[in-house]
């Protein structure tokens, strides 16, 4: 029976398994909605056990809708939400709490006391990261300072901590190996990316007991084999990778100067600059874009808070759509000239502004206004958002970005996508295959189990649906902007 590569792709609000056959092509999937749970306003968590048991749940689906026995695995690969936390006990493999999701905001005050005191460049400089509770090492903090006795067991070397894949990782492997790659450990505050350790001034600065963290490994590697019990005979586990990483690998942004854009939840740009981690005037974030034996390639990554999930504020929240489907239609029949702007800062906003306490709103809304100009507004704002983002990734990089690659959930929306190119000025270069986060980590996966060639041809794999080209005058484009920009300072 010919080889197969299982993805399991654990995202913010899904967990999706897919299998991908020796060519590198999806055979079966399988999806599972996650639960969000929010105890008060501006926290967001997860049930660990619901992560577990939808990525146990979908991968044996899609491994069975597959038509292959488990032994056909070469591999299995996983692709993940990032900075999402989680502490366990190493002895029964029980989370202390819920995970932390890193939508959460809680240690928002933290975060602005660590400014207060002149440590955002030392951060900026040692992790290319800022100081926001986005990231893991504050929401590490926090678990060990409100969980009774978690601090002392986690100086006891009792605890580890785990972003989603770390965690995983150990329940697939019933607790044999704590790893990470490092990807997901340039994720948290804690990494030192140029030397590729975890830095000790940074765990200092945070109060988090090295001993709590993984290992850091290459994002394709051998991380151990699942248990036999897993899926009927054990399977080496061969790929591990943040999902907005996996994404770019995926969309075969392998060369510097290349640039992905994914919509789900949120929206993540990141540029690929090669073996150079350039450091950002603009608040982006420098970051491991992956590390193939041993040598690490880095990204400039811009974040959109709120993408998809903005779509989601309008069908479950405000009501005025059944479904995601509806906006494309609405859209187009909406009147242009109402000059309606939503800025969706539902937990703030994220790069190039960094604003934790900004908050939503909608302006420009005159009697005229009905909620096809609101759909649009909250369409438009991923074009308006994404325009920011690569106007400072421009800045940083010292170079003009000539296409943008896109993948994601409203990747599939070509009005959207259509809005992109003009909002951009630049053609937005859409695949056949959205799901480009699993796809990277198939690759990664299938790589180091000998099935698929190296990084330079995974740009043969990728198929271009259509290609969206700019159609909106210069001078249109530039005021619209404007206008973004003026109800982007109203929410801050």
């Amino acid at each position: 029976m010919k080889p197969t590569v299982l993805v399991v792709d654990q995202g913010t609000t899904s967990t999706r398994s897919i299998v991908f056959d020796a060519e590198g092509a999806p055979v079966s999937f399988a999806k599972q909605e996650i639960p969000q749970i929010f105890p008060q306003p501006g926290w967001v968590e997860h049930d660990p056990e619901s992560l577990w048991r939808s990525a146990l749940d979908t991968a044996r689906e899609a491994v069975r809708r597959a038509a292959r026995e488990p032994s056909a695995l070469a591999a299995i690969g996983i692709a993940n939400q990032r900075e999402t936390t989680l502490v366990w006990e190493r002895s029964t493999g029980k989370p202390i709490a819920n995970a932390i999701v890193w939508q959460d905001r809680r240690t928002a005050e933290a975060c602005a006391a660590l400014r207060a005191q002149g440590c955002e460049t030392q951060a900026a400089e040692t992790t290319g990261l800022v100081l926001d509770p986005y990231f893991s090492a504050t929401k590490i903090a926090w678990l060990l300072d409100k969980v009774p006795g978690a601090r002392e067991a986690a100086e006891r070397g009792e605890l580890a901590f785990g972003t989603v894949d770390s965690y995983l990782l150990w329940r697939l492997t019933d607790g044999a190996v704590h790893a990470t790659d490092a990807t997901n450990a340039s994720r948290t505050l804690l990494y030192d990316i140029r030397k590729g350790a975890w830095d000790e001034d940074m765990l200092r600065l945070f109060r988090v007991p090295g001993s709590i963290l993984p290992r850091v490994l290459d994002t394709a590697g051998e991380f151990g084999t699942s248990a036999p019990g897993h899926f009927g005979a054990p399977a080496p586990i061969r790929a591990r990778v943040g999902d907005q990483q996996s994404a770019l690998i995926g969309q075969a942004c392998v060369a510097p100067g290349m640039v992905k854009a994914t919509y789900g939840t949120g929206g993540f740009l990141l540029l690929n600059t090669g073996a150079t981690a350039t450091p950002s005037r603009n608040r982006l974030l420098t970051t491991v874009a992956y590390q193939w034996k041993g040598e690490r390639a880095y990204a400039l990554e811009g974040a959109i808070f709120s993408a998809g999930a903005t779509v989601q504020w309008l069908r479950d929240g405000l009501g005025i759509i059944a479904a995601a489907s509806d906006c494309d239609g609405l859209a187009s029949a909406s009147d242009p000239e109402q000059g309606v702007y939503c800025v969706p800062a539902f937990a703030g906003l994220g790069a190039p502004y960094w604003n934790s306490e900004a908050r939503a709103l909608i302006c420009g809304v005159t009697r005229g206004a009905t909620r096809r100009e609101i759909v649009r507004a909250v369409l438009e704002s991923v074009g308006y958002q994404t325009r920011d983002l690569v106007e400072a990734m421009e800045a940083d990089s010292g170079r003009p970005i000539d296409v943008v690659r896109v993948d994601g959930g409203m990747a599939a929306s070509d009005w959207t996508m259509q809005f992109l190119a003009d909002a951009l000025g630049v053609p937005v270069d859409r695949p056949i295959d959205l799901e480009s986060t699993a796809q990277g980590a198939a690759f990664a996966a299938g790589w180091q189990a000998g099935l698929y060639p190296g990084p330079e041809s995974f740009a043969e794999k990728r198929r271009r649906d259509r290609l969206f080209l700019p159609r909106m005058e210069a001078e249109k484009r530039s005021r619209l902007y404007a206008g973004w920009r003026d109800a982007v300072k109203r929410a801050l």
